[in-house]
């Protein structure tokens, strides 16, 4: 299995191929490209590669989806005895970002599984017994 850990908005996101992460907002449109040099740690098939502070030559590629706001976080001051209470809501500008490929100087050593299409076929309309 072969992971990669990026930083990105401030945190550090554990990012596998194939899958989508929501990370903070990126000024970029939904279905573009996006690279990320910003690499801390590599693991491809029990071999380790650590960067000080980033890994040299590793990338990751990725398709942003979509941009939406996450979930309400409230918080609640209230001071005892004082009749103070303040309650204020927070909604996070995020994005939803599908890591299409691992990439180490400049070969590709992992990529996210192709989408293969399937065919149903349909199903004939059955003939009445009648005739």
């Amino acid at each position: 299995m072969t992971y990669a850990i990026i930083e990105t908005g401030g945190k550090q996101i554990r990012v596998e191929p194939g899958r989508f992460y929501d990370i903070e907002l990126l000024h970029i449109e939904p279905e573009e490209q996006i690279t990320i040099d910003a690499v801390l740690f590599v693991q491809h098939n029990g071999e380790v590669s650590i960067g000080q502070p980033i890994v040299a030559g590793a990338t990751v590629e990725g398709t942003i989806m979509r941009h939406f706001r996450d979930r309400k976080v409230l918080v609640y001051k209230m001071k005892p005895k004082k009749k103070t209470r303040k309650k204020r809501g927070h909604r996070q500008e995020v994005t939803r970002l599908m890591i299409n490929s691992i990439s180490m100087n400049g070969s590709v050593i992992a990529e996210a599984p192709a989408i293969v299409e399937v065919e149903v076929p349909e199903i004939a309309e059955a003939t009445s017994a009648e005739e």
